[in-house]
């Protein structure tokens, strides 16, 4: 599979675009732990052509991290076009145009998932952007604005004539925002389109390696995107390639090595920002990851873990959640 020059395996697996979760260090993280590629968090196109620098931070990339997309979103076609040479310019591989975030202060405005109601405008910015850059261009949008306007299949050949190389798809309407189930059928009828040519990544549900593998064999997609799974959970990668690669399940990782992946998010993180932003900042993954799950009486702990200000405090923490676990198994 290829997007653009970019050329993939047999089974793709890439990292969702989430805001306030995918910045570098955690793409640098679930790279190294497997992902195919990585998506950087939304940018807005008026904030980068205004040049405000907690914007312009986002298009910071590492080598490592490579291939690396920059998604961008923005309803006036001059202004995404504009931040698409921006990001092409900061050295992303690909540039995405975000048709698909469902959350009220975006689409309620008209951008992301808010475009599924202005398709004509849709199709223009996706255009202007094309023409605007050397960089390949891809899109991730939804099924629909609601279960009455479920569009995608005549949406995705409107698309791909706009000449993007690319399309990721999320298996839900924005009405839906990220309840009910991923609905995959419409993915799977895009996919098997026969005017369809450009690669069609499925996006929603997948919560391991198992399920991976499911999209692959039943709905044919070119590729698989991750997204809050990863969260808190970034040796999923690893799980999913395993799988997909052998045809085996992955030995399970140990407690110490997924507790130190952890520990190194916390420091990353407070790197990043500073100690106090750094901790608030990966409040989230520690909250999210299911290492924890099943330890007894582990309440408390968890109440602390995501009081913790400092990261002595938080790693103390961590330290004796790691000696109870120890306990716990050799009891």
């Amino acid at each position: 599979m290829k997007i653009g020059p970019i050329e993939f395996g047999k089974y793709p697996v890439f990292l969702a675009p989430m805001e306030d979760v995918t910045d570098y260090s955690f793409r640098l993280m679930c790279k190294r732990y497997g992902a195919d590629m990585v998506y950087s968090e939304f940018v807005s196109s008026d904030a980068l052509v205004r040049n405000i620098n907690k914007t312009l931070e986002k298009l910071t990339v590492f080598e490592e991290e490579r291939p690396v997309v920059i998604q961008i979103y923005g309803r006036d076609p001059d202004v995404v076009s504009e931040a698409a040479k921006i990001a092409e310019a900061g050295g992303a591989d690909i540039i995405d145009i975000n048709f698909g975030c469902p959350v009220k202060k975006v689409a309620g405005k008209g951008a992301g998932a808010g475009m599924l109601q202005n398709i004509p405008l849709m199709l223009e910015i996706t255009e202007k952007v094309v023409n605007a850059v050397k960089t390949p261009v891809t899109v991730k949008t939804r099924l629909g604005w609601d279960h009455n306007s479920k569009i995608i299949v005549d949406l995705s050949e409107r698309l791909q004539d706009c000449g993007i190389t690319a399309l990721a798809i999320h298996g839900r309407t924005r009405s839906q925002m990220y309840t009910g189930e991923a609905d995959w059928t419409l993915i799977g009828e895009v996919k098997n389109n026969p005017r369809m040519k450009i690669p069609i990544i499925g996006n929603g549900d997948i919560t391991s390696a198992e399920i991976a593998k499911e999209k692959f064999e039943v709905y044919g997609v070119d590729a698989i995107m991750i997204g809050r799974a990863s969260i808190g959970r970034p040796w999923i990668f690893k799980e999913v390639k395993y799988l997909l690669e052998t045809g085996l399940s992955m030995p399970e990782l140990s407690f110490d090595r997924k507790l130190s992946c952890l520990k190194q998010q916390v420091t990353d993180s407070v790197n990043r920002l500073d100690e106090r932003r750094g901790i608030l900042h990966i409040r989230r993954h520690l909250a999210a990851t299911p290492l924890f799950k099943g330890i007894p009486n582990f309440r408390e702990s968890r109440i602390a873990m995501l009081r913790a200000e400092t990261v002595n405090e938080l790693f103390g923490i961590l330290d004796k959640i790691k000696l109870d676990f120890a306990h716990e198994i050799q009891g």
